[in-house]
This record gives C-alpha cells, sequence and structure tokens, in this order.
C-alpha cells in the first residue's frame, strides 16, 4: 500500500519583479519564478523565513505539495493590531495568475494623514512577534502550518514628496522613525550602479553584489518585498526614492539602489519601528 506524500509549504512568493539577474537572491533562497524557498517548519527558527518586514496591505502566497488547498481553512492571526490573514483567491498580479493560498497584512497605517504635516500618533506595535499560520481541514485537523517572525513594521506616506527634514517630522508625529539605509536595503556601494552619489551608505547584510538590492530575507524591506508599486491597494509610489535618516541618503523602491541628494530635494516617506 502506497503511502501519501507528505504536505508541505514549498515557496513563499511576494511580488517576483526585480527578482532575477543581479537583483536575485541565492539559489538556495530564493527562486526567481516561484520566490522565497521554505525552509524551516520548526519554530524555533521561524525567524529565517520570509517575512522579517511588514505594512498594511502587503501580502504574498504560500505554494503547498501533497493536500488541496482549496480544502483547508486558515484561522486570522494578529498580534499587537496586525493580522495576518489567508484566503484562497484568483490572483491577477503580473508576476502570477491564477488561483493562490494568500496571505494578506493588516495594521498601523497613516492613509487620512498623509497630507497633514503634524499628524497625531498612531499604533505602533511592540516587535518581534512571531506569527504562525495554521490550515485545518474540514474536521479542524492540523494539515500544514507556516511561521515567520515580523521584526520590524512600516508605514509610508503615499504619494506626498517631501524635503526630508519634514518627512522625519511626519514619522516622529505618528510616534515612529526615519529609517536606516539598511531598513530598506542590502545595497552596497561597490560593483553595478555605484559611485561618489552612494559612498558612505551602509546597507543590511547579507550583502548585495552591488548597489541594488538582492532579494533575501531579512536584509531590507525593498529587498525582501521587490517592486513596492505592484501590492495593489498597499499605496506605495511607483519608482521613487524613499528618504532615510541618514546623511541625505534616499532609497528606491524599484531597485533598492542608494543614492545622496540634497535634503531640499522632494523625495516619498517612509516610517519604521522599532
Amino acid at each position: 500500500m502506497l503511502s501519501e506524500p507528505p504536505v508541505a509549504l514549498s515557496f513563499a512568493r511576494p511580488n517576483k519583479d526585480w527578482g532575477t539577474d543581479e537583483y536575485a537572491g541565492p539559489a538556495d533562497i530564493w527562486n526567481p519564478n516561484e520566490g522565497f524557498l521554505i525552509t524551516q517548519s520548526d519554530p524555533a527558527s521561524y525567524a529565517l523565513n520570509f517575512p522579517s518586514t511588514g505594512a498594511d496591505g502587503l501580502f504574498f502566497d504560500l505554494e503547498l505539495e501533497g493536500a488541496d488547498p482549496d480544502q483547508l481553512i486558515w484561522e486570522p492571526v494578529a498580534h499587537e493590531g496586525i493580522t495576518a490573514t489567508v484566503t484562497r483567491t484568483r490572483s491577477s498580479d503580473r508576476w502570477f495568475r491564477g488561483m493562490v493560498t494568500r496571505v494578506t497584512l493588516k495594521g498601523p497605517e497613516a492613509r487620512a494623514q498623509w497630507y497633514n504635516p503634524h499628524p497625531s500618533r498612531i499604533s505602533v506595535p511592540r516587535l518581534p512577534q512571531t506569527f504562525e499560520l495554521v490550515g485545518r481541514d474540514r474536521g479542524g485537523n492540523e494539515i500544514v502550518k507556516y511561521g515567520f517572525v515580523l521584526q520590524k513594521w512600516f508605514v509610508h506616506r503615499g504619494g506626498k514628496g517631501d524635503y526630508s527634514f519634514y518627512q522625519a517630522d511626519w514619522c516622529n508625529g505618528l510616534g515612529y522613525r526615519m529609517p536606516q539605509v539598511k531598513d530598506l536595503t542590502n545595497a552596497v556601494c561597490f560593483g553595478l550602479h555605484s559611485g561618489r552619489h552612494c559612498e558612505g551608505a551602509v546597507g543590511a547584510t547579507p550583502s548585495s553584489t552591488g548597489n541594488h538590492y538582492q532579494r533575501r530575507i531579512g536584509a531590507g524591506f525593498f529587498a525582501e518585498w521587490g517592486l513596492m508599486a505592484n501590492y495593489d491597494g498597499a499605496g506605495f509610489n511607483s519608482f521613487g526614492d524613499y528618504w532615510t535618516g541618514e546623511a541625505s541618503f534616499g532609497v528606491n523602491s524599484m531597485s533598492g539602489s542608494v543614492r545622496s541628494t540634497y535634503p531640499s530635494f522632494v523625495s516619498y516617506g517612509i516610517c519604521v519601528v522599532p
């Protein structure tokens, strides 16, 4: 008698655009066609899974093997005002079309205050927090589970560009801070796209191979999630630079590249805790 194949999750798939060539992570971490490989099912190692960062409205898909995903029921998981919800839905995203098992993050955001230069404080989650998502059959039996640890939560300012010091004031008003370069990207100032414009910038580790992100877990918000404008409903600007709090550096949300600009230039705002 043949035994049934084990049920397992193989990939966690965020936006795959800007995930090939120099932007692709190592083969044991990132598959340009499928996303991040899922290698950890032990709760003690959930921090090694995608994602370690989040923002309201972002989503990713789970690839399931050995079971019919349409037969699974997932309860939402909430911590510190952040909720991870799993739904079975039809994707029309440019990087994947068809039925998917989708994880959507909802949490603190500031849409109502994007154009308010003096925003009021919003909820500030205490992080890190562990999220364990459990897929059960119709009888309530556990079939599969996926866990990740959110280390940082981001709140952005939509399409409102401003000077760096005004964006910093806006973040402070929310109870958040301006990010460091390493909060957003693992770019380094050598190799491709480098030059005087990025000298002195310090990205996250593991490092990329040039002044661009490389898709890795725990190596910066943009490095994890890819082209932010592809997440419908999350409200990110298409291709702009986002200010950091470091020496007038901005980070491009499409490529994760870093460049130094004058504080009087207008770029977009993003904030982070902790």
